[in-house]
C-alpha cells in the first residue's frame, strides 16, 4: 500500500519523502529544479486554472473548492494513470506551494486518491 505524504515546496526535501511529485499547476516561486528535488511534475491532476483562480486560497470557500476539485478529478482521465504511478512506490510525497498546510488542493488530492489505492 502506498503512503502519501504532503510537504510544502519550501520545506527541505528528506530521504523519508520517497518519490516526490510536484502537484501544482504553477512552478513554486523562487525555487530551482535542484532545490525542489522532484521526480515528477503532475500538472494533469491539479485543479484547473479556472477553479484555482476562482478559489484564490480563501479558507472560507475551501469546502466548495474541494467539492468542485473532486468533480474535476472524477472527469479527469489522467487520474487512472496517476494511480498506477503511485501504486509503484511505497512512499510518495505530494509537494505543493500553498502557504497553508491544511487548506490546499494537495490535501483534497491525497484524500481523493487514498481510498482508490487501498481498494
Amino acid at each position: 500500500m502506498t503512503e502519501i505524504l504532503l510537504k510544502r515546496a519550501y520545506a527541505d526535501p528528506s530521504d523519508s519523502d520517497g518519490y516526490r511529485i510536484l502537484v501544482d499547476r504553477l512552478w513554486p516561486r523562487g525555487l530551482t529544479k535542484q532545490q525542489l528535488e522532484i521526480e515528477k511534475w503532475a500538472k494533469s491532476v491539479t485543479p484547473s486554472s479556472e477553479l484555482r483562480k476562482a478559489w484564490h486560497h480563501d479558507p472560507d470557500r475551501f469546502s466548495e473548492f474541494a467539492e468542485h476539485y473532486r468533480e474535476e478529478l472524477n472527469q479527469n482521465p489522467a487520474v487512472d494513470e496517476f494511480l498506477e504511478l503511485l501504486a509503484q512506490h511505497p512512499t510518495v510525497t505530494f509537494v505543493y506551494g500553498a502557504k497553508s498546510e491544511e487548506v490546499n488542493h494537495a490535501v483534497v488530492l491525497r484524500d481523493y486518491l487514498l481510498p482508490q489505492l487501498q481498494s
